[in-house]
């Protein structure tokens, strides 16, 4: 098929053109097929008939530099998964919409790919919340009818005065829906955390704290909590579940004395007290699952700060420091959340350069627990004046995801919430599946079945947790990095399989990839382009490997090379 491109003949004005926009782009005197086109230059009519008409040129290219080099040899972290979490609303959604609730697994479980197309986004790890047990107490619990669908049930059926658990597994069957359908479409790994003790050991008798930054855990019942937790772990194991990890607090440095969710404030020495205990109880049971600790609210109080559940670097690590917990055999990884340090392309970089230093200081892993998009409304990730919508959320969640793989040097990135409700003008800040019941109210009754919606969200983490899998490392890729166009690559495990994750956040200009073989391990066989936009889920082509990729304006495209 021929297909008509526009190139220019008039190299020197298109370069000083797109120096003026801030980008350095590339045009060769022998290379004029690849070149692209801008409005307004002078222009040539040609005829490329051997390429397979997959770019339509209804919109103009830039190269991003002379050439974007993969360096195979320099190799960074090794992936082990991207998932999210089941709070707050699944436990309702799995047990009472029987009627979407498949589809909603298949978007966020499945790996298939039918004529080109992801059927899901094939997250490669499941959250489960471990709940306190307050939708037992009801109103008793500390969480007030305006969020009724925070109250999470436990495992627990009796707790005796010597600590002994009496369990109920047939609890909390939503959320164990949707944790047999991730084990049926081949999730990989499970994290079992917990946002609050169970009540039965909390001071208040309640699932929310109201002493402030200490832990609302009776002193005589740690081992009682630690327990509980690593009995759950063990449960699941002998269910053929994969239970890699348990994160046995939640955002510690805050107090949560409110009656929104599940919460306690810890201090490290408290934190460090549980984590402990959890070691011995894990050892006890004989079962590999290892511990996720910190889930630290922000980067900078991996590192920074003067109260004791602050810097939590230096204390956990300390071994001259009551909160050492450096020697639990245990003890996988420190993880963090991306909240509130998100609100600029260089100082997401910043605050994440200083963790992946600290963290490596003391030969430690990071891990990157929780993100949705919460500060001060949508306009403050707009740099313009105009308030931002779907889609820019989207595409920011992908530069929130970018500097945490490439600055902090995480390995493992999860979102928050898998589903929620959208209300006020949040759009799809908080959530990845978009559930309405019959109301349309946050707090309407859930045993009512609704509506669900796939969000912008859904499709570009899917970019990354569809392709890069656990154990795929990511190696340099080098190629201009702005908060406009950025980039990063991972290799799989045989090296047989490279992906390339772009964003291109210019709505004018697509990107045309100028791409060197020549120090590849070899010349791909085979290129797929999966493309997420304002109106494209991953939509998927297979790009002729003798003509340069070309990332579509405003989007977000992952490409596979196979090697071999």
């Amino acid at each position: 098929m021929k297909t008509q491109y526009r190139i220019f003949t008039n190299c020197a004005a298109a370069v000083a053109l797109a120096l003026s926009m801030g980008m350095l782009t590339a045009c060769d005197d022998d290379d004029e097929d690849y070149t692209y086109w801008l409005d307004g230059e002078e222009e040539e009519i040609i005829d490329t008939p051997t390429d397979p008409d997959i770019v339509e040129p209804t919109y103009s290219f830039e190269t991003m530099g002379k050439t974007t080099k993969i360096d195979f040899n320099t190799r960074y972290q090794t992936c082990e998964g991207i998932g999210a979490s089941d709070c707050w609303l699944p436990n309702k959604l799995g047990q009472y919409w029987t009627s979407t609730r498949g589809q909603m697994a298949e978007w966020l479980f499945s790996t298939e790919i039918v004529n080109n197309q992801p059927k899901g986004i094939g997250l490669s790890t499941w959250r489960f919340n471990l709940g306190a047990g307050t939708e037992e107490l009801g109103n008793d619990s500390g969480i007030d009818e305006d969020n009724a669908n925070n109250r999470m049930p436990s495992f627990v059926d009796t707790v005796d005065d010597d600590g002994n658990i009496t369990y109920d597994w047939t609890k909390c069957p939503g959320q164990r829906y949707f944790m047999e359908q991730a084990k049926q479409y081949g999730v990989e790994n499970y994290v079992l955390f917990s946002n609050s003790p169970i009540v039965q050991v909390t001071y208040n008798g309640k699932g929310v704290s109201k002493r402030n930054h200490n832990a609302n855990i009776r002193d005589k019942d740690y081992p009682v909590f630690a327990e509980y937790m690593a009995s759950v772990a063990q449960h699941f194991v002998n269910e053929g579940y994969n239970i890699s990890h348990i994160s046995p607090v939640n955002e510690p440095q805050y107090t949560w004395n409110g009656s929104s969710q599940e919460g306690s404030g810890w201090k490290n020495s408290q934190v460090a007290m549980i984590a402990r205990e959890l070691n011995s109880a894990l050892d006890n049971k004989g079962i590999s699952t290892k511990i996720s600790l910190g889930e630290a609210g922000a980067y900078d109080v991996l590192y920074q700060g003067a109260d004791d559940y602050e810097n939590t670097f230096a204390h956990f690590f300390n071994p001259e420091d009551e909160a050492y917990v450096g020697d639990l055999s245990r003890l996988d990884n420190m993880s963090v959340h991306s909240y509130y340090t998100d609100g600029s392309w260089d100082g997401m970089r910043t605050v994440r350069e200083k963790a992946a230093n600290i963290a490596a200081q003391y030969g430690v892993k990071l891990w990157q627990t929780e993100w949705s998009l919460l500060v001060n409304g949508t306009s403050q990730y707009e740099e313009g004046t105009e308030e931002s919508n779907y889609w820019d959320i989207a595409q920011w969640m992908a530069m929130v995801i970018h500097n945490d793989f490439v600055k902090a040097g995480v390995t493992a990135w999860h979102y928050w919430t898998a589903m929620s409700v959208e209300r006020w003008s949040q759009m799809d800040r908080f959530m990845l599946i978009n559930c309405v019941p019959a109301g349309g109210n946050y707090s309407n009754d859930f045993t009512a079945e609704g509506t669900v919606e796939a969000f912008r969200t859904l499709w570009v983490l899917g970019n990354y947790s569809r392709f890069v899998r656990p154990g795929y490392t990511r190696v340099d890729l080098n190629v201009i990095d702005s908060s406009y166009f950025f980039g990063d690559a991972w290799i799989s495990p045989d090296g047989n399989e490279l992906v390339c994750v772009y964003t291109n956040r210019n709505a004018e200009k697509g990107v045309k990839l100028n791409i060197e073989y020549g120090n590849w391990p070899s010349t791909p066989t085979k290129i797929m382009r999966y493309t997420t936009t304002a109106t494209k889920n991953l939509e998927g082509e297979e790009w002729n490997v003798d003509y340069r990729v070309v990332l579509e304006p405003s989007s977000v495209t992952t490409v596979v090379y196979t090697l071999n």
